[in-house]
């Protein structure tokens, strides 16, 4: 960060949703080390006063609570100059015919929906003021689909197609967008994770070998910081980019993604998280 640059941000605000905990937390405490005024939100009420940033209840599934907390941050400071789109939840290792069409919905409703609804309420003001910065957290699933997670995954599809569409829509208006793609993190993400709501037997043994693999990966994942700074440099760059991947594993994995050759890539997922071998017997 270049000298004079937390004056430079002293006038700037920011609203990071899912910022109680994880990735969102240590975000809104980076950017207000930045110098930015901060507005963080969640679901429960605020805890205590030890933040160095704001915490407002908010509901991203519901479009009153979206509007609510939005008009709350302009009446205080006037304007919102940083959205970071953080809020989401996952579902606990499980095969995709084993959620429900209402389970689908409902991470869709969180995950993507509540991106659509905070940036729908949020947008109009930083077109008129003819600025604004637009962070969305997505994954590494959102290139690099995981078995046994094909619902987050796909929530993060969508995060990144519709984040590169917002991008070129309002570019000419001075305002950009950026994903930033993280791999494991170490947060309680994993300990909130949904189980899946329609069970099958034939899954028991598989389900219970990717919680194992995700527990030990999990242990050995980036701190929540990783990927706060890269959303920081993000926010401030002159000329930010619309993608950008949160730690060393991330960056190889989209190193990969883009130029190893796909039946390679398949073959490698298969092989650490060890699919052949629990293949039922015939």
């Amino acid at each position: 960060m270049k000298p004079g640059s937390n004056e430079i941000m002293q006038d700037k605000t920011a609203l990071v949703t899912g910022a109680s905990s994880g990735i969102g937390e240590a975000t809104a405490e980076r950017l207000a080390s930045a110098g930015y005024k901060v507005f963080g939100t969640s679901r429960r009420a605020a805890e205590g006063n030890r933040r160095s940033f704001e915490l407002l209840p908010l509901d991203v599934t519901s479009d009153e609570s979206v509007e609510a907390t939005v008009a709350r941050v302009l009446a205080s400071q006037g304007r919102i100059d940083l959205l970071v789109n953080n809020a989401g939840f996952g579902i606990a290792p499980a095969a995709a015919e084993e959620s429900s069409m209402d389970q689908a919905r409902a991470i869709f409703e969180t995950n993507f929906f509540g991106i659509v609804r905070m940036t729908r309420a949020v947008v109009p003001h930083m077109r008129r003021q003819g600025s604004g910065r637009i962070i969305n957290i997505g994954s590494v699933l959102g290139f690099l689909p995981a078995p046994y997670a094909a619902l987050y995954a796909a929530t993060k599809h969508a995060v990144e197609g519709y984040s590169e569409s917002l991008d070129h829509e309002l570019r000419t208006r001075g305002i950009r967008v950026s994903v930033i793609e993280p791999a494991y993190t170490r947060t309680r993400f994993g300990a909130n994770f949904l189980e899946p709501d329609s069970k099958l037997d034939e899954y028991r043994d598989v389900r219970a070998s990717m919680s194992r693999t995700l527990a030990d990966v999990l242990a050995a994942a980036d701190d929540p910081g990783v990927v706060a700074d890269v959303v920081v440099q993000a926010a401030n760059a002159a000329s930010p980019s619309l993608r950008y991947t949160a730690g060393a594993r991330a960056g190889v994995l989209r190193l990969l993604r883009r130029f190893a050759p796909a039946v390679l890539v398949d073959r490698g997922v298969r092989k650490q998280l060890g699919l052949d071998a629990l293949a039922p017997s015939r």
